[in-house]
């Protein structure tokens, strides 16, 4: 056979599982690379691939969902990042295997597995001490961890509470404390990410900061009444920009499967 040949049989769902695994031998990279995606090849097939010569065989093979824990386990030590990231993405990724996350050296994998929404509590109190500000700051941004979110208030690094500002987890008391950040960067980011209570926006459209200001003026999540109130700031920017505002156009159901924009129709 010719190499379309054998990549037209490596994608046919007919093709039963005991040729995928000799296809899964064949010396054409794309061709293995197609069996390393499929779900329905063999285990054997597939714990081979994970020790493939070729990064996207490997890649492939992470991103399988039918792909053991025990290959998953051996793919987060993969020598290449995009195989290890890889795995992060799959949904056959469990407790087991963030746990080998969590111990990697890799930031960036770790950065994916705070990024779980419904992590494992113990790893995300573990990545509250991450050596990484990034890491944490990503946790930040995702955890739905109560007593996660409470402690990373306190994180002394900025970069990780304008993360948390980031989150639409954190309670009204959060959401205050996080109006009166010291840093900038954390209040303005919370004013783009979160709706707040009138006591934090009285707070904010005088807030000493400019670019906090200007912040709300263009934030999509601040009421109309407080923008209005932008339009007279002292700073000529803000109140310009509060003037200038619109709001994103909405698609606007007309009739079956016809869409038009919120304005100018």
């Amino acid at each position: 056979m010719d190499l379309d040949e054998l990549l037209a049989l490596a994608h046919d769902p007919g093709t039963p599982p005991a040729t995928l695994s000799e296809l899964s031998r064949d010396p054409s990279a794309r061709v293995r690379t197609v069996v390393a995606g499929r779900p329905d090849a063999q285990a054997d097939a597939l714990r081979r691939l994970t020790r493939d010569h070729d990064r996207e065989v490997r890649e492939a093979v992470a991103r399988n969902p039918a792909t053991s824990r025990g290959n998953l386990l051996r793919l987060v030590a993969d020598p290449d990042r995009w195989v290890r990231w890889a795995v992060a993405g799959n949904p056959a990724c469990d407790a087991d295997v963030r746990r080998a996350m969590a111990r990697t050296a890799d930031k960036e994998l770790r950065g994916l597995l705070a990024e779980f929404p419904d992590l494992e509590p113990e790893l995300a109190e573990g990545l509250l001490g991450d050596r990484s500000p990034e890491v944490r700051e990503r946790l930040a941004a995702h955890t739905r961890d109560p007593g996660v979110i409470e402690a990373m208030l306190s994180d002394r690094t900025v970069r990780v509470r304008k993360g948390l500002a980031r989150n639409d987890r954190t309670t009204p008391a959060q959401r205050h404390a996080l109006a009166v950040d010291p840093a900038v960067d954390v209040r303005s980011a919370l004013v783009r990410s979160v709706e707040l209570a009138e006591a934090e926006l009285l707070l904010l459209v005088r807030d000493r900061s400019t670019e906090v200001r200007r912040a709300m003026a263009t934030s999509a999540l601040i009421p109309a009444a407080v923008r209005r109130a932008l339009e007279n700031d002292p700073d000529e920017t803000v109140a310009a920009e509060a003037k200038a505002y619109r709001p994103a156009a909405r698609p606007v159901r007309r009739g079956p499967n016809r869409f038009v924009t919120g304005r100018g129709h």
